[in-house]
Parts: C-alpha cells; sequence; structure tokens
C-alpha cells in the first residue's frame, strides 16, 4: 500500500484502537471514472471493528469514520466504502 493507505490506518488505528482494520485499494477497479486519476490510492473498501462504535447506528458509524479522515477525503481520496461494526457484531 501507498502514503495514503498508511495515513488512513494510522489514523484508524489512533482514533478507534480497532479489532479489526482491513483496507483495500479498489482504485484499479474504477479506471476512467471520476476522481481517479491513474495514480491509484483514490478508491479504498474499509473494514472496521472497534468498542467505540458499539451502541452506535450505521450512520453515525460513517460519520465518526469520515471526521477522523476528512483531510484525505477533501484531497486523494474520491470514495470510500465503509463496514464499522462493534465487536461481536457481523
Amino acid at each position: 500500500m501507498g502514503a495514503v493507505a498508511d495515513t488512513v490506518l494510522h489514523k484508524l488505528n489512533a482514533a478507534f484502537a480497532p479489532t479489526r482494520l482491513e483496507l483495500t485499494d479498489d482504485s484499479d477497479r474504477h479506471h476512467g471514472h471520476a476522481g481517479h486519476n491513474g495514480s491509484g490510492e483514490s478508491h479504498f473498501n474499509l473494514r472496521i471493528e472497534a468498542e467505540a462504535f458499539a451502541g452506535k447506528a450505521r450512520v453515525m458509524r460513517q460519520r465518526m469514520v469520515m471526521k477522523v479522515l476528512a483531510d484525505e477525503l477533501a484531497g486523494p481520496i474520491h470514495a470510500l466504502s465503509i463496514v464499522a461494526t462493534a465487536p461481536g457484531e457481523e
């Protein structure tokens, strides 16, 4: 993974201390689409599990993640698919 992914992983680890964290660069599948500039690291899929999400609605969990990654979402990341769960959830 590249610099953008490293930054994302660092920020998410610091903010949520997740028990599961998977980030997949999906940029190659979006070649020719909006937001894809050919350099990669523009489209990601995220799976994160953290106690911080317990008792929170899906939309609130996504907002929590997006707040942490606001700079990246305003710049190099064009699309981020988020699956955020609490421990013990599927």
